[in-house]
């Protein structure tokens, strides 16, 4: 693992760290094997649509 070799000042961390920006998730439409549509986050589409969660 890295480790820093110099002390990073508080004013490049602060900076560094209010540039951060969450971005929301995207969600699919898809309808479920027992006939309902839901909207899921993209990444669970595939699951929602065969039925391996409960939505």
């Amino acid at each position: 693992m890295a480790n820093p070799k110099v002390r990073t000042s508080r004013a490049n961390t602060h900076s560094r760290r209010a540039n951060w920006k969450a971005k929301p998730v995207s969600l699919a439409t898809v309808t479920t094997p027992d006939g309902r549509t839901v909207q899921v986050p993209q990444h669970l589409a595939a699951a929602a649509r065969k039925g391996y969660i409960e939505v």
